[in-house]
């Protein structure tokens, strides 16, 4: 079987959660970050930033178990990419006037804030450098460390801007998960669907960024729950499902053929196709 890599100008679209009350989770979603509801039904809402895309699918779940951070395979965060970096020491600023608890670091190629939703959904908002600013190691791996953000100068660039909610131009940057096993999911990510390695910490971080189109990552594989962490339960908090983009019909099905080659299970629904991961994150599969 040839080796099968994502076309480059793959990327990823709408992530969605379960979390544990609906009304409190739009309230923060709303005020805090800036989405707009799209469309509501029921126990679901589909969240955008530009009235159109959607980028974040909310489910409230009965009975919701709260998952405790780091205890299972699954969600370590979701990363919210914001166009400009005016538009991060907005959101910055934002979130401090809301009292949120803010971690932050500067990994070179971006600057980055981290925050949990009320239900311990871990989310990222950061903003990308130009990429003629990355730097690549003698391998040819992208230049990623953790620094301490410019605060000030993040929130100067936020003077004289005010709040209006998340920026048309947001998209879903990345994902990142805690997984049970780093072989495995290099296995399934890499070999089967087709992203590769862009920064291999497996030995000295145990972890993997992996990409399409030489991004610094489009998802991030870590094990610091633990190896052979277990599985979120059915009523847990946490990722339902991500979104890969292909550019196009031919791409989609290529891709999803290879994953049937690689003994991996792939399930069409009209123009979707759904596969799973091995720690049961589904991924949804679709054309531009």
């Amino acid at each position: 079987m040839t080796t099968h890599t994502l076309h480059p100008s793959t990327r990823l679209g709408e992530v969605k959660l379960k979390v544990s009350s609906l009304e409190r989770s739009l309230a923060f979603y709303q005020s805090v970050i800036g989405f707009q509801v799209l469309r509501q039904e029921g126990r679901t809402a589909e969240l955008t930033a530009d009235g159109t895309n959607v980028l974040v699918v909310l489910e409230e779940v009965p009975n919701a178990v709260i998952v405790p951070e780091r205890s299972s395979s699954g969600l370590y965060h979701y990363a919210i990419l914001l166009p400009t970096r005016k538009a991060l020491g907005v959101a910055l600023r934002r979130l401090l006037e809301h009292g949120i608890n803010v971690g932050q670091a500067d990994h070179f190629v971006s600057e980055a804030l981290y925050i949990s939703d009320p239900d311990l959904n871990g989310i990222e908002i950061y903003r990308d450098r130009p990429r003629d600013e990355w730097e690549y190691d003698a391998q040819g791996m992208v230049k990623m460390g953790t620094e301490p953000i410019d605060w000030n100068g993040l929130l100067a660039e936020a003077e004289g801007s005010e709040w209006q909610g998340l920026p048309a131009g947001t998209v879903i940057g990345h994902v990142h998960f805690h997984v049970r096993d780093l072989a495995e999911s290099k296995q399934f990510y890499c070999d089967a669907l087709g992203f590769e390695i862009e920064v291999d910490m497996m030995r000295f971080m145990r972890a993997l960024f992996i990409s399409a189109g030489r991004y610094h990552h489009h998802i991030g594989l870590n094990l610091w729950a633990g190896a052979g962490a277990p599985r979120v339960p059915a009523n847990g908090t946490g990722i339902v499902y991500f979104t890969v983009v292909l550019p196009n019909a031919a791409e989609l099905e290529k891709t999803a053929l290879n994953m049937k080659q690689s003994g991996y299970t792939v399930e069409r629904d009209g123009d979707i196709w759904w596969t799973e991961d091995p720690n049961g994150i589904k991924v949804k599969l679709v054309a531009a």
